[in-house]
C-alpha cells in the first residue's frame, strides 16, 4: 500500500477538508481527491461522506485510521533506523509529557546521551493517551508519566517522587492570600487535580493555567504571582530570594512512573536507560 496515499487520508481525516490537507501536503486539491479514490478504490470501501463543508469518516474510514497512523508512525522509524549513523546500533524513544519534561527529564537527557554512547536516541513531547497509543503499537519504547497507564501489555514501574510547593514572588504570601494574588495554576495530572480541588475551595479563580511548570515560573518571576511547583525547578530562585516558599500552605508531590512494552525486543536497552534517569527526591 502507498505510505503517500494514507499519508493523504490521514491528513484529511486531521483537516477534515480538501484544501486545507492539500495545503499542508503542498499538492494540489486534485492531488488530494485522486490519491483518496485510489485508496478507496483499492480497499473497496469509501472512507468519507463528502457532503458540502462537512468531511466525515464512514466506518472502514474509522477502522482505517488507526491502522493507518500506525504504518505511518513505524514507516518513519524504519527510515531512521535504517539511516543510523554508522557509529550508531541502536535507537530508543522516549516520550513524556510537557510537565515532565520541564520537572524531570530536563535535567537528566544529557546524563542519559553520554553514558550510551552508540545509541540513538529519539526524545519527544507527547500527551498522555497519545503516549500509551504508541506504546501498544510499539513504535515507542519507554514513556515518562505522572498517571500511569491500566494495561496489561505494559509494563509500569515507579522511578521516584517529585516534591512540588507553594511559591510565590511575594513575600508576604500567606495561606489566608496564596491563591488570591495572581494565582497560576499548572496542571500536575489527574491526582494533582483532585488534591488541587480540596485545597482551592471558595478561593478566587485562578487568572492563568498552563500544563507546563516553566510557563508558571517564568511568568510570576516576571509578573509577580503564585503557583505549585517542582522544587527542583525553583530551589536556584528561592536561594536567591526572587522566590519564597509559603510553608504555611500544605506541599504536595507526584509519583513519576516509567512505562514500556512487556514484549519490547530492546528491554536490556531500557531498562539501563530508566537507570540513569534522576532519582534525586528533594525535600
Amino acid at each position: 500500500m502507498d505510505i503517500d496515499l494514507l499519508k493523504t487520508f490521514v491528513e484529511v481525516v486531521r483537516t477534515r477538508h480538501f484544501g486545507k490537507a492539500a495545503e499542508n501536503l503542498y499538492i494540489t486539491q486534485s492531488a488530494v481527491s485522486f490519491r483518496i479514490r485510489q485508496l478507496e478504490q483499492g480497499l473497496g470501501v469509501n472512507l468519507f461522506i463528502r457532503q458540502r463543508n462537512n468531511i466525515q469518516l464512514t466506518a472502514p474510514g474509522e477502522r482505517l485510521l488507526p491502522h493507518a497512523k500506525m504504518i505511518i508512525t513505524g514507516m518513519q522509524r524504519a527510515k531512521v533506523d535504517v539511516a543510523l549513523a554508522d557509529n550508531m546500533h541502536k535507537q530508543v524513544t522516549l516520550a513524556g509529557t510537557p510537565n515532565i519534561w520541564d520537572a524531570f527529564l530536563q535535567f537528566g537527557i544529557t546524563n542519559i546521551v553520554s553514558a550510551m554512547p552508540g545509541v540513538s536516541l529519539v526524545a519527544e513531547v507527547k500527551a498522555q493517551q497519545e503516549s500509551t497509543r504508541l506504546l501498544l503499537e510499539r513504535t515507542l519504547d519507554l514513556a515518562i508519566l505522572f498517571d500511569p497507564p491500566k494495561v496489561d501489555e505494559l509494563v509500569v514501574e515507579r522511578i521516584c517522587e517529585l516534591p512540588i510547593i507553594p511559591v510565590s514572588a511575594f513575600d508576604t504570601a500567606t495561606n489566608e492570600n496564596f491563591f488570591d494574588n495572581q494565582y497560576v495554576y499548572v496542571d500536575w495530572g489527574t491526582t494533582f487535580s483532585l488534591w488541587h480541588a480540596r485545597q482551592f475551595t471558595g478561593k478566587t479563580p485562578p487568572y492563568f493555567r498552563t500544563s507546563t511548570g516553566r510557563i508558571a515560573l517564568d511568568l510570576i518571576l516576571q509578573c509577580g504571582g503564585s503557583a505549585f511547583i517542582p522544587q527542583v525547578l525553583v530551589q536556584d530562585h528561592l536561594d536567591k530570594g526572587e522566590l519564597f516558599h509559603v510553608k504555611d500552605v500544605e506541599n504536595t508531590s507526584r509519583d513519576i512512573f516509567v512505562a514500556y512494552h512487556r514484549d519490547n525486543e530492546q528491554k536490556e536497552l531500557i531498562e539501563t536507560l530508566i537507570n540513569l534517569l534522576p532519582k534525586v527526591e528533594l525535600t
